[in-house]
């Protein structure tokens, strides 16, 4: 496919620094009934009696920390939403830039989740991490292809004063620690590595990509009433077992008829339902998942298995 949001230098800034923005990648358009979908689900206001207000829980070395607060407003695919919202994190678009950056020419989508952040819900602050402990039982892989692509979409504006990612480049990371390093939990690494770090503000439509051994953390919300939409998007290599997030059977209750009723064959491919023409098409499993998604136009599975 066209490769018109994003061009080769994009993909080798994700592979030697670990972290790439592309600006502009999805238009107002695409991503407009998205922005109404969150409005509706999440509100334009936090709530609890620091709403709306800056909140500050760091000690006096301002050294930031996980806090629960800080993952609220985070539901997973499918959701209660526009069909623009479920297939965002399935678009070509997306697709074909985890197949480059991975180097393979069959990914699967292992998460997809919303996060709605608001000024004076949680202090938002940070300590740098690598996301890799979430990701995986190992360590990020050497290979391109046991790696992973994790992106964050930008559905409004992203400012500094709106809680933008820092981030440190896998050069930088490795000046301050080591080579290769995946761990800076001492204050005076995480001192280093805020000497180091870069701002991932963007504009609305904004893509955001970085590797699970990239050094990087949440900063707080200050904007009077401030508010940021994203939503987190991570891809890997079909097969590859060592990378998982979210279990999509786990949550076979929700909407998924949003999804097979109105995604193609590649982007169900990516959620690891077997391609037409596959084997696993007989007959017998053809009518029975037609059965269990009545609306789902599975024509193309029909023809090829016959």
């Amino acid at each position: 496919m066209s490769n018109d949001r994003f061009t080769q230098a994009h993909i080798d800034q994700w592979r030697q620094e670990g972290f790439v923005i592309i600006p502009d990648f999805f238009s107002a358009k695409e991503i407009a009934p998205i922005v109404t979908d969150y409005e509706r689900i999440y509100g334009k206001k936090g709530a609890g009696d620091f709403a709306g207000r800056e909140l500050n829980l760091k000690e006096e070395d301002g050294q930031g920390a996980f806090r629960n607060n800080q993952f609220k407003n985070i539901d997973i695919l499918p959701y209660d939403g526009s069909i623009e919202m479920n297939l965002i994190s399935l678009h070509p678009a997306l697709i074909e830039f985890a197949k480059q950056v991975l180097c393979s020419d069959d990914v699967h989508l292992y998460q997809s989740h919303t996060w709605a952040k608001y000024t004076g819900e949680a202090d938002y602050d940070q300590a740098h991490h690598c996301d890799f402990r979430n990701h995986t039982l190992t360590v990020p892989a050497d290979s391109p292809s046991q790696r992973t692509a994790d992106i964050v979409i930008y559905l409004t504006d992203v400012t500094d004063a709106h809680g933008a990612l820092n981030y440190v480049t896998k050069p930088d990371a490795d000046s301050v620690l080591r080579e290769g390093a995946i761990w800076g939990p001492e204050p005076e690494h995480q001192a280093q590595l805020r000497l180091k770090e870069r701002s991932a503000a963007g504009t609305a439509g904004t893509l955001v990509a970085h590797s699970i051994d990239t050094f990087h953390r949440g900063t707080n919300l200050t904007l009077p009433g401030g508010y940021r939409y994203t939503m987190t998007v991570g891809y890997k290599a079909a097969g590859n077992d060592m990378i998982g997030y979210s279990t999509w059977q786990d949550s076979a209750e929700k909407p998924w008829d949003k999804i097979f009723n109105n995604a193609t064959p590649q982007q169900l491919q990516c959620l690891g339902i077997p391609k037409p023409g596959d084997t696993f098409w007989s007959q017998r499993t053809l009518k029975l998942t037609q059965a269990r998604w009545p609306n789902w136009d599975m024509q193309q599975y029909f023809d090829a298995a016959n």
